[in-house]
């Protein structure tokens, strides 16, 4: 069954944007994900179509208010709906998340404006709360093309081949490994002969060894003990040396 995703939004019309184009654009064009959107302005009551208010006790800027919001919400959600709201103050987007939301029947996502949205939204919807990193965007809009990106790549048969995604950056943990294509040898820098040569195995054992080494230079905090280990085995007790005595 295709994925259907629908986006709460003031800006629809910000949709598809980039996931109308390349692997996503063919695949909503296929009918392996839907796509829909819902403005809350449609749920405003009055003549303004006013979604937003100032904040109570004062502060800069406009809250989004709870009642377009939630009837907006709950004009779309089902009981198979996964109600995900954008939020700096949620759950760390990861490829692990995204593998577990690829698995879902039906996504809503919440894009807030403004200087947020009203907590009873969240308390009221139960919704999940995700991030997509440590900064402030103007609207979740773009957050939510982000989750929506990773997710939809990892459906069954929107990629060619499972291969092209299990070796990608973050898929075992650790970043990927340098790519080089043609030409063998550009402005004096040469691809590794390694890579030139043919031999699978060397070439399997380098990426590994590169993408381990990459990892402990630029995401440390992502390796594990076994990943270390890897990197740095023990040395092997040689065959031909007497173990020393203890001593006492």
């Amino acid at each position: 069954m295709a994925l259907r995703v629908d986006v709460i939004s003031i800006f629809p019309d910000l949709f598809p944007g980039p996931l109308g184009a390349s692997i996503t654009g063919r695949a909503l064009t296929e009918g392996q994900w839907s796509l829909g959107t819902v403005d809350p302005r449609a749920f405003a009551l009055d003549r303004h179509r006013t979604v937003d208010d100032y904040p109570y006790g004062g502060g800069p800027g406009m809250v989004m208010r709870p009642g377009p919001l939630v009837e907006a919400i709950e004009s779309v959600r089902g009981a198979d709906s996964r109600l995900l709201l954008l939020s700096p103050a949620g759950r760390r987007f990861d490829h692990a998340l995204a593998h577990e939301l690829s698995i879902a029947a039906h996504l809503v996502f919440v894009c807030g404006r403004y200087e947020g949205i009203d907590e009873r939204v969240r308390l009221l919807t139960d919704a999940e709360e995700i991030s997509v990193g440590d900064f402030v965007l103007t609207g979740g809009e773009l957050a939510a093309m982000v989750v929506i990106d990773a997710v939809v790549r990892l459906l069954p048969g929107v990629l060619s081949t499972t291969e092209s995604w299990r070796d990608e950056s973050h898929t075992e943990g650790l970043l990927e490994y340098p790519q080089y294509t043609r030409p063998p040898e550009y402005r004096g820098l040469r691809t590794p002969d390694v890579l030139l040569s043919g031999h699978h195995g060397q070439v399997a054992a380098w990426r590994r060894r590169q993408a381990l080494e990459r990892t402990l230079e630029r995401r440390p905090d992502l390796l594990t003990p076994a990943h270390l280990l890897e990197l740095h085995p023990p040395p092997k007790p040689s065959r031909h040396k007497k173990p020393p005595e203890p001593s006492l």
